[in-house]
């Protein structure tokens, strides 16, 4: 048995790609179907292709999304820096569920609301502000 990929749906192919972008995900394959009309683009980080998340994305819409994005669990990413990732997300406007205040995991969410659990590469890095008194906010 060998793992090939995560799929999650998206609503918003442009918002979620950038999402993942933001993440440190490219774009590593695309599959455009136009007679079911749909599109798969494969995103995985640099050295890791072999482990990517597929973006499905419906062309006609998708009511069958579940609305709190919960129906997997998450996604998970170690990072080289998680102060200096989550920064980035929040310039951007991504929304940190579950702050960096132990210096080790956070927690985001993508723009379809799938959780994102970023974890710092080897040892934990050191308390700072402002992640360390910062709240949980929203779900993670």
């Amino acid at each position: 048995m060998k793992y090939l990929h995560t799929m999650v749906r998206v609503k918003d192919l442009e918002k979620s790609m950038a999402f993942f972008e933001l993440l440190g995900l490219k774009e590593t394959r695309r599959i455009e179907n136009e007679n079911a009309r749909f599109s798969l683009i494969f995103m995985a980080a640099a050295g890791d292709e072999d482990c990517p998340v597929e973006l499905t994305y419906n062309w006609d819409g998708d009511d069958a999304l579940p609305t709190d994005g919960r129906h997997f669990g998450h996604l998970a990413y170690s990072v080289e820096n998680i102060y200096d990732l989550c920064q980035t997300l929040m310039d951007n406007g991504v929304i940190i569920n579950r702050p960096p205040r132990d210096g080790h995991m956070a927690f985001v969410r993508s723009p379809d609301n799938i959780s994102i659990e970023l974890l710092q590469e080897g040892e934990s890095l050191a308390p700072a502000e402002p992640w360390a008194s910062m709240q949980n906010t929203g779900h993670w």
